[in-house]
This record gives C-alpha cells, sequence and structure tokens, in this order.
C-alpha cells in the first residue's frame, strides 16, 4: 500500500470516516492476524483479538503520532489487545515461579523441515501464560523486565514461563505429538 493512500485512510479515520475505517481494516487485516495467531489458542480467539484491536486502534486512531510507522502502531496494539484478551479470561492462572521450573537437560532432534504452519501450530498449543511470553521475547524481541511492564508479571516468572515454553516445545518436536499435529488442531 502507498504511503500517501495509507495517510488518506488514516485521516479518515481520524475523522471517524466509516470507509476509511472499513478499507484500513482490510488493508492491514493479514498483517494484524498474524500477530494475533501467535497469540490465541486458534483463529477464532485470534478473530475476537484482532476485532478488539482494531477497535482500539479507530478509538485512539489521534493518538497515533504520523513519525512512526503506522504498522509497528498497530501491531503494538494487537500485541496489548492479545495480552488484555489473556488476563481478564484467564487471570494468569498457569504462570510458574522461575525456582519451580524444571531443567531439560537433553536437545530435542528434528529429523524434517517444518513449516510456518506447523510451527504456528505448535506454539498455538502453548499455554497462554507461556504463549504470550514465548511471542514476546523469542519473535518480538522485548526483554523480560519489558514483558514483566506489559503484563504485570515479574521479570522472573516472564523468565520461567519462556523456559517452560521452550522445554514444552522441544517435547513437541521430540515427540510423537509432531505427527499429530494437524489432528490435535
Amino acid at each position: 500500500m502507498a504511503e500517501k493512500e495509507l495517510q488518506q485512510l488514516i485521516d479518515g479515520c481520524k475523522k471517524k470516516e466509516r470507509q476509511s475505517q472499513e478499507a484500513l481494516y482490510q488493508r492491514l487485516y493479514g498483517f494484524a492476524m498474524k500477530i494475533c495467531l501467535r497469540c490465541a489458542d486458534n483463529r477464532e480467539q485470534a478473530s475476537e483479538i484482532l476485532n478488539e484491536g482494531f477497535f482500539k486502534a479507530f478509538t485512539n486512531i489521534e493518538k497515533y503520532n504520523d513519525d512512526w510507522p503506522f504498522k509497528s502502531w498497530l501491531g503494538k496494539i494487537m500485541y496489548h489487545a492479545s495480552i488484555d484478551y489473556y488476563r481478564s479470561n484467564l487471570k494468569w492462572m498457569n504462570m510458574e515461579k522461575l525456582e519451580k521450573s524444571d531443567h531439560l537437560t537433553n536437545e530435542a532432534v528434528v529429523e524434517h523441515k517444518l513449516g510456518y504452519e506447523d510451527l504456528l501450530a505448535m506454539v498455538q498449543r502453548l499455554p497462554p501464560a507461556y504463549r504470550i511470553v514465548f511471542n514476546l521475547y523469542a519473535v518480538d524481541g522485548y526483554s523480560h523486565e519489558e514483558i514483566a511492564q506489559m503484563t504485570g508479571i515479574s521479570a522472573g516468572t516472564s523468565r520461567a514461563n519462556l523456559h517452560k515454553a521452550r522445554q514444552k516445545l522441544q517435547q513437541m518436536l521430540a515427540g510423537p505429538h509432531l505427527m499429530n499435529l494437524a489432528t490435535d488442531i
């Protein structure tokens, strides 16, 4: 999408023009859905998160600073919508302290290539608390301190959840779950 066209849509959204909102939603749907799918259990949850994220974007679009790329701003909103979704629906019950985490000593070996969809399905199978921390840390590059601030957990809990997420992913890669991945989702 051309920058000028994108800016026109943003300006229209700032004026609460429904056509501009619909056009922006359609043009950035794929970008936003990829973020939501990484954080959700399934496509249905991802759609809920995506719609909530776009609602937040449209109601707060006047706060968007034109000096920053719009996709980055929208991506951050989608992550915050994902975090808010899990905070309100799951209350972070599955979080564990670092002291309680087990250590995995052997590395998982993958005998064949995995595609994006396979990896996405594996990440979606992680418990929500682990999945959020894994995505924020491993995919988006946030520090444990930043994750703690964003999610309301401690940096130690963030580290523990990342460790457990990696452990579970390694177990999935090493175990028979990999063969049944498509049927489990």
